[in-house]
């Protein structure tokens, strides 16, 4: 099965060590960071996820092992 472009990025964050966990709460889509990542994995995000406008970064997250708030 072929992955959507947005899934993709969020595969190749991961891969290259991404520490990024979506929190999905009501309709607010946002990240936490709980472990450390790597130089390579940071690098990724900024140049290829933190530049999209606001939809498709949220599209991203839903893709990132997701965390639940208490």
């Amino acid at each position: 099965m072929e992955q959507t472009p947005t899934a993709k990025l969020a595969a190749d964050y991961l891969r290259l060590g991404g520490g990024r966990l979506a929190e999905i709460d009501d309709n607010k889509v946002d990240t936490r960071q709980w472990k450390h990542e790597t130089p390579e994995a940071e690098a990724f995000w900024n140049e290829n996820i933190a530049s999209l406008d606001a939809a498709r970064r949220n599209e991203v997250i839903t893709h990132l092992p997701t965390i639940n708030r208490v």
